[in-house]
């Protein structure tokens, strides 16, 4: 006999408020590891190259975690899955600014990655519930959460490295007071509806019959093409300014943090473009920006026009995943699966990313290294047409 409490009744309005904090929390921890990236590299000695190899241990961790986070979210349900998977990125956030040496650093990296894996896939499956309930597109915004959370972080790290505070306090005390938000906020997710012992859970299948859509398969082409765009300026794009125009650290941070807040203005009238252009449309445009901008970055050969490409970038990387993720999820009987698979596709390109720039910038410098991102930007408008809502098919 099962003794299970009824779900407490949670308006939808309320979670949706807290699902968009939980993308803002967990951008602000992301933009708190990448603020710091150039301190760590001269901290430890690294190279561009071994620098990427030590990056790559975030995506490791997350490429490992998103293949199982769709049965951990059917098990234990999306609020769950974000309050254990927030204490560990958060462990892992404090681990990595405490860490002195490179060993530490890549388990912490590690940890964060693990957590953020499963945190992701959970906070886009309640997210696209929420959507659900409204009747309404919300998935472009509740990313928007995720961009203003990596503004604030941007903004925070490049004053706190202004006026010298060290490393491991930023990194530890950005990581207590998350995890504490993260777990109040949580109680306001709309509550997974239990089953009766004994009885099946209705349509539900194996979650690998997900890996044999063509469509979803394609889908998470699209979302690796975009993240590979929005990824390598997350871990790149502070080192290319400082060391391929000669600016201090400090200017770099900022022009991180434009490009962070072009993608938070891209995800909130995103909304608008892609109810009025549909998907196709709006993330085919967006790609071409995404190029545009890169090449002022790469070509500009002045920090004004590097910020002004920093802009085009952000805009133009804006949508890729929150489309990724409501196409993933638009049958509702198996969005957690698909967007398991997609996620999964999609942080290939965090785990292939680093180490090919960072190999590359070895040889050629690191701005001369974001050649490749143009490339990969290309596979996005011809896999684009794969999200295309149903109603449009």
């Amino acid at each position: 006999m099962s003794t299970t409490a009824p779900p407490r009744a949670v308006p939808v309005d309320r979670a949706r408020v807290c699902v968009s904090l939980a993308f803002a929390a967990n951008g602000l921890v992301f933009a708190t590891w990448v603020s710091r990236i150039p301190a760590v590299k001269a901290d430890l000695g690294l190279s561009p190259g071994r620098l990427g190899l030590v990056l790559l241990a975030m995506a490791v961790g997350a490429v490992l975690a998103l293949p199982s986070s769709g049965t951990v979210i059917a098990r234990i349900g999306a609020a769950w899955t974000v309050r254990l998977a927030s204490v560990l990125t958060c462990l892992g956030l404090a681990l990595a600014g405490l860490a002195p040496d490179v060993p530490v650093l890549v388990v912490g990296l590690f940890l964060m990655g693990l957590g953020s894996g499963n945190w992701d896939v959970a906070m886009n499956v309640e997210g696209a519930e929420v959507e659900r309930r409204l009747a309404r597109s919300i998935m472009p915004r509740l990313h928007a959460g995720f961009s203003a959370g990596t503004v604030l972080g941007a903004l925070l790290g490049a004053g706190l490295v202004a006026v010298d505070v060290p490393t491991w306090v930023h990194l530890a005390g950005v990581a207590a007071v998350v995890a504490v938000v993260v777990l109040l906020i949580c109680r306001n997710f709309l509550p997974a509806v239990p089953h009766p012992e004994g009885e099946p859970q209705p349509q539900r299948r194996n979650p690998l019959l997900a890996w044999r859509e063509p469509r979803t398969l394609v889908v998470g082409l699209m979302v690796l093409a975009f993240a590979f765009a929005e990824g390598s300026a997350n871990d790149w794009l502070a080192v290319a300014v400082v060391e391929g125009y000669g600016v201090p650290h400090a200017t770099g941070v900022l022009v991180f943090a434009v490009f962070v807040t072009a993608m938070t203005v891209g995800r909130m009238v995103g909304t608008v473009l892609l109810d009025r252009h549909g998907r196709v449309v709006v993330l085919r445009a967006t790609a071409v920006l995404a190029v545009a901008g890169l090449l002022l970055v790469v070509l500009g050969g002045s920090v004004p026009l590097a910020a002004l490409g920093a802009v085009l970038w952000g805009i133009g990387a804006s949508l890729g995943f929150p489309v990724g993720m409501s196409a993933g999820a638009d049958d509702p009987a198996h969005s957690a699966a698909r967007v398991s698979v997609v996620s999964s596709i999609g942080y290939t390109a965090f785990l292939a990313g680093p180490p090919l720039i960072g190999f590359l910038a070895d040889r050629i410098g690191v701005l001369s290294a974001l050649w490749v991102v143009v490339a990969v930007l290309a596979t996005g408008l011809v896999t684009a047409g794969a999200a295309r809502e149903p109603a449009r098919a």
